[in-house]
């Protein structure tokens, strides 16, 4: 009588999580162009021929990454200060995350581009158009775009650490002075 091995039992749902998370870290660390299939396998634990199966290619991930990152998060406002300094803190722990890189370097895969894209406008140029419109200001979707940009360029320089004063400089000090920037 021979002894056969118990099925492994497999966890499609635990895979897709895994990848999900482990794209999302390395995304944020390293860009798309510079992510592989297989980094993404072996920093969730699970065979990268998995990301085809669940997701069909690199660039549907990557999309799944950016609806994974939004959950049920309402849009950012910049004026919220609380909302700003926790994504302060979660830029310097996991790095700029997808959505962001997408603002400042354009993706090859036109779905990715336009799927971030769309991520970025619901998630701040919307409800910064809104307050600004709310104000009575003129060119209010002008003035969110600007605003859009000139924070994700303080994440990013902060990063990067192209700007020395301002990657050693403490999130408290900080918020003040991005916030009054936004405003003006």
């Amino acid at each position: 009588m021979s002894a056969e091995k118990p099925a492994r039992r497999r966890d499609s749902a635990r895979s897709k999580e895994l990848l999900v998370r482990a794209a999302g870290e390395l995304l944020a660390e390293r860009g798309f162009e510079r992510t592989t299939v297989r980094d993404i396998g072996e920093r969730a634990g699970v065979d990268q021929a998995l990301i085809a199966r669940y997701f069909g290619s690199k660039a549907q991930l990557f999309i799944a990454v950016l609806r994974a990152e939004k959950g049920d998060d309402a849009p950012l406002d910049l004026f919220d200060t609380e909302r700003v300094r926790e994504l302060f803190e979660r830029i310097e722990q996991r790095g700029p995350g997808p959505i962001f890189q997408a603002a400042v370097q354009r993706p090859r895969d036109p779905a990715i581009e336009s799927t971030a894209r769309e991520e970025l406008r619901v998630r701040m140029v919307a409800p910064l158009k809104e307050i600004f419109a709310g104000q009575g200001l003129d060119r209010a979707q002008l003035r969110a775009e600007v605003a859009t940009a000139a924070f994700i360029g303080v994440l990013m320089g902060r990063s990067a650490g192209a700007f020395a004063e301002l990657a050693a400089a403490d999130p408290q000090e900080l918020l003040p002075l991005v916030q009054r920037l936004l405003s003006q």
